[in-house]
């Protein structure tokens, strides 16, 4: 059960994050973009997606695809994609947002589109099921979070998520261009939070535990650093440091999904 658990919390530098800021029933993207109910000017446009999205944000969305569907002029098409990108992101339905970040870039091509681009692109690419659609997902959002580096060479969050997508092709590289990040930004907390996430991964305990204490000592109040600190010690054998560590994380977020995270990591460590 632990294996289980440390693998959805090292899936991604969002895993934890999702989980405490996201709906709980996580939209699967294989089902996004498998059916289309058009096309135009020869290419396939996102289906209206899954029946559980509340129905207030399901009629804006129909709304909208349907005067994106009527053609109007390309600037207010790009706003419209735009709009149903904000949408389809509030959504969950990541695939569908990242479709039409790239149809409002493409036209507008401003640092601002592409950063949005580039994230929905990467929020796709973190739910990928698959490798090919993983890859697909990582090279769109390598391709738009580069054009808006370009444009802002100091905007370190979209650096850091352009890293994580090489995690899958080339891991060194990706954690390569994490450390590039802290040797100009050290106290840089996305970027120790994903180092310490991947020291996890890669099963080095107590390398996790220096950056994940390197990023509490910059913001104590780090509720997911503090959260994995804790897995980390776990895994580490320290489990009265776990234990305390837990203690301290339900005493930081009075969050339900905090409180019950934290409560069965020290459910877990009372039969041990």
């Amino acid at each position: 059960m632990l294996k289980t658990r440390l693998i959805l919390i090292i899936v991604s530098a969002l895993i934890i994050w999702l989980i405490f800021m996201l709906p709980k029933a996580v939209v699967e993207n294989e089902n996004q973009l498998a059916a289309t109910d058009s096309v135009k000017a020869g290419k396939t446009i996102p289906s209206k997606g899954h029946s559980d999205v509340p129905v207030a944000l399901s009629n804006a969305i129909k709304s909208l695809r349907t005067q994106y569907l009527q053609g109007s002029t390309n600037q207010k098409n790009a706003i419209f994609a735009d709009s149903l990108r904000s949408l389809y992101t509030q959504a969950g339905q990541f695939d569908s947002a990242a479709w039409y970040a790239e149809q409002s870039a493409t036209f507008f091509k401003t640092s601002e589109s592409f950063l949005k681009a580039g994230n929905s692109f990467y929020e796709a690419y973190t739910f990928a099921m698959g490798a090919e659609k993983q890859q697909a997902m990582a090279l769109k959002a390598q391709e738009f979070l580069g054009k808006a580096i370009e444009g802002n060479p100091k905007n370190y969050e979209a650096r850091i998520k352009m890293a994580m997508t090489y995690l899958s092709s080339s891991p060194m590289q990706g954690i390569q261009k994490i450390r590039d990040v802290l040797s100009e930004d050290p106290k840089n907390e996305f970027a120790l939070y994903n180092l310490g996430m991947l020291s996890m991964q890669s099963g080095q305990y107590d390398r996790a535990i220096e950056r994940l204490n390197d990023l509490i000592e910059v913001n104590p109040n780090h509720v997911q650093g503090q959260l994995l600190l804790g897995v980390a010690y776990m895994n580490a054998g320290k489990n009265e440091k776990a234990k305390a560590q837990f203690e301290k994380v339900k005493k930081l977020d009075n969050d339900p999904a905090v409180q019950s995270t934290a409560d069965s990591y020290l459910q877990e460590l009372k039969v041990k």
